[in-house]
């Protein structure tokens, strides 16, 4: 999980986040990652609209979003 945390700040990535809160809620979120640290990670909530830190260990999904480009002729 960690290590995808990190590929993504390397390759400015967005990812889905599927997340377990404190009090037991789960909440998907899409984020863009900005720090990553030990146990936790510094990240740009796309829900919120402000930075937040996790919990790696509270993280049940991570996927990146993928844009495709249309081109028209």
């Amino acid at each position: 999980m960690r290590n995808q945390l990190i590929k993504s700040t390397e390759y400015n990535e967005s990812l889905d986040m599927i997340y377990l809160a404190k009090d037991g809620s789960i909440s998907k979120r899409r984020i863009s990652v900005l720090q990553v640290g030990e146990a936790s990670f510094r990240a740009f909530c796309f829900l919120r609209k402000s930075k937040r830190t996790f919990t790696i260990d509270n993280v049940l999904a991570l996927v990146p979003v993928i844009t495709k480009e249309r081109a028209v002729i």
